[in-house]
């Protein structure tokens, strides 16, 4: 089991970054794979980008290719995604996820209890 606490939401404007971090509790955190996955407000989970266990492979939705960056630090039990060129459909909160099997998508098994991004026009 693997307990998941992100951090660095807030206030930015359009055309700014935030780094989001989560940090995981437990010594079985490089054999998750991690992902970020967003819910705007009306909307559903949105899967936003992930990384595999190694950090060997990571994938992103089409909306934030080219401007978000997952990584992660598996020395340090964090993952992050590093936003930049914010836009203002970009406020959502932000949930880290974590998986044994699960990749892409919004099926993860633990969940964060989420960080808030609101992006200003």
């Amino acid at each position: 089991q693997v307990q998941l606490v992100e951090s660095g939401g807030g206030l930015v404007q359009a055309g700014g970054s935030l780094r989001l971090s989560c940090a995981a509790s437990g010594r079985t955190f490089s054999s998750y794979h991690m992902g970020w996955v967003r819910q705007a407000p009306a909307k559903e989970r949105e899967f936003v980008a992930s990384i595999t266990w190694s950090g060997g492979r990571t994938y992103y939705a089409d909306s934030v290719k080219g401007r978000f960056t997952i990584s992660r630090d598996n020395a340090k039990n964090t993952v992050y995604l590093q936003m930049n060129s914010l836009k203002p459909e970009d406020t959502a909160v932000y949930y880290c996820a974590a998986d044994r099997t699960t990749v892409i998508g919004a099926d993860y098994d633990y969940w964060g209890q989420g960080t808030r991004v609101t992006v200003s026009s």
